[in-house]
């Protein structure tokens, strides 16, 4: 027998389609209420303010603006400097004295780099703590406001990236190699502005003023220097403090032999482009970086962050990471390189880190 067909009736046809829209309509009308609800509370209110769409995190900093007026702080700190070795207006003067008994000098040149680099950043950046070596003095605070405008190369080779503002500690240095600024020994002076984040550096600015050579670096990021193409791990060429070249300079050449090159400059800023590739004139080259007493967290984290944005490495004598948070000291002494076997370079010179106590 032939099976028998369901026909329905027009009317039965619209019965039906009317159940089912009824059925959608109660699946669906919770969903879409709570939809406009959400979007009707998300909407600012008329007139009201409007969460800035470039914050992803409350209270957040950006590293690639962070690093821009960083840049800034430094050539504007700078000019200072340079201002006011060309006038001749130092008045320099003793402020104390460093734990080997050498006198520590301070001059307008610093004081006036350091209000100007000071006031930059903390305007840009009020939430974040920042670090420096000179004392800043509250009477002669001063508006130094930045437009927010990031330099081209900085845009091209840096991606935003944010990280909570207090994460971040920044550490400047508004006139590195004082005593040699007092000297007129130019080459070896800088500004430099540091950035660390949980203690750890990943921004380093370092300006020359005397030829207006800028060098920075972020970590993960990019840079605007590189490493030279080789360097002498056999017998290196090593670049120390004027103050105590001496020291280093027996123990080396008991290592690495009598070949070995001893360098003595100043301004730790200086010594960690000297293991670069800088191309100017007055710019030592040097092979590994050694400092065997105290030194400032200020005058080495700039280069710090440099060295480790482009693969190399600044440790303690012994190998340690130098963290830049607490003190503002480094009881380690330092030995940096870049391409080298640093740990091996570790190795050979034990009887550096016994001095850098004293």
């Amino acid at each position: 027998m032939a099976p028998m067909g369901i026909r329905l009736s027009p009317l039965g046809m619209a019965v039906f389609c009317l159940l089912g829209l009824g059925v959608l309509y109660h699946l669906y009308s919770g969903f879409l209420a709570g939809r406009f609800a959400f979007f009707m509370l998300s909407e600012p209110a008329a007139g009201g303010p409007e969460t800035p769409r470039g914050s992803a995190l409350a209270g957040a900093v950006d590293l690639r603006e962070l690093l821009a007026v960083s840049v800034l702080a430094a050539v504007r700190g700078g000019e200072e400097v340079k201002r006011v070795r060309e006038g001749n207006v130092l008045n320099a003067k003793a402020k104390g004295k460093t734990r080997e008994g050498a006198e520590e000098q301070l001059t307008s040149g610093d004081l006036l780099s350091n209000r100007r680099m000071f006031y930059l950043l903390k305007g840009a950046f009020p939430a974040v703590q920042i670090n420096s070596e000179e004392r800043v003095d509250t009477a002669d605070q001063e508006t130094v406001s930045w437009d927010r405008s990031i330099p081209e190369d900085i845009k091209q080779k840096i991606q935003p990236k944010e990280v909570p503002a207090e994460s971040v500690t920044v550490w400047i240095d508004p006139l590195d190699a004082t005593q040699e600024y007092t000297e007129d020994l130019r080459q070896y002076v800088t500004t430099m502005v540091c950035v660390a984040v949980n203690g750890k550096p990943v921004i380093g600015v370092i300006h020359k003023p005397f030829s207006a050579y800028t060098a920075w670096a972020m970590v993960d990021g990019g840079s605007n220097i590189k490493a030279r193409a080789s360097y002498n791990e056999k017998t290196p060429r090593i670049i120390v403090s004027r103050s105590h070249a001496g020291k280093v300079e027996q123990v080396a050449r008991q290592t690495f032999g009598n070949k070995t090159v001893i360098i003595p400059a100043g301004g730790a800023g200086y010594k960690v482009l000297a293991l670069l590739d800088v191309a100017e004139k007055n710019q030592e080259e040097a092979d590994v970086y050694i400092h065997v007493t105290y030194i400032k967290k200020w005058d080495i984290c700039a280069g710090n962050a440099v060295l480790r944005a482009l693969g190399g490495h600044m440790t303690t004598l012994t190998g340690e990471e130098i963290s830049y948070t607490g003190s503002d000291g480094n009881e380690g002494g330092l030995i940096a390189s870049i391409n080298m076997n640093h740990k091996a370079l570790i190795e050979k010179l034990p009887d550096l880190e016994k001095t850098s106590h004293k």
